[in-house]
C-alpha cells in the first residue's frame, strides 16, 4: 500500500469531557480522509458530542474532507451536539464558502470563540426547557 503523498497528522485533545478538539495538519484529501474520519468516529464512540475541527494547518482540502465534516456534523446534530471549524486556511475557507458548508457548520477564529458558542447553545437549550410562569 503506497504512502500518502501528503501525510496527515491528527491530534485529539479534550478541552472538556464532551468536547473533542481535533487539530489537523496536512492535506485533507482522498488519500488522508479515512484517517481523519477514523479519529472522529472514535471520539463519537467515546461519547463526545461537540467537535472543534482546527484546520489552521490544512493547506488543501477536497470534497473527501468536506464530506467527512458534513457527516460528523449530521451525527453530532442527532446527539444533540455541534461541529465547529476553527481558523481554516484561506484555501480551505474558500472551499467551505463556495460549497455552502460554512453556512451550515459554524466557523470560529479560535477555540475560545467556539467554546463560547457551545456554552451559548447550552444556555439557550436550558431556557427553552424552563417552563414560563
Amino acid at each position: 500500500m503506497p504512502l500518502a503523498q501528503n501525510p496527515l497528522s491528527v491530534e485529539v485533545t479534550l478541552p472538556r469531557e464532551d468536547v473533542a478538539l481535533v487539530v489537523v495538519e496536512g492535506h485533507l484529501d482522498l488519500d488522508t480522509a479515512t484517517e481523519f474520519q477514523a479519529h472522529l468516529a472514535n471520539q463519537l464512540h467515546h461519547g463526545r458530542r461537540h467537535f472543534l475541527l482546527d484546520l489552521s494547518s490544512v493547506p488543501f482540502m477536497d470534497s473527501s474532507g468536506m464530506n467527512i465534516i458534513l457527516r460528523v456534523y449530521q451525527e453530532a446534530r442527532d446527539l444533540p451536539g455541534t461541529v465547529h471549524v476553527i481558523a481554516p486556511t484561506p484555501a480551505v475557507r474558500r472551499v467551505l464558502d463556495l460549497t455552502g458548508v460554512s453556512i451550515t457548520v459554524p466557523i470560529s477564529e479560535s477555540v475560545e470563540d467556539a467554546l463560547a458558542l457551545i456554552d451559548k447553545g447550552r444556555e439557550d437549550a436550558e431556557e427553552a426547557e424552563t417552563p414560563q410562569a
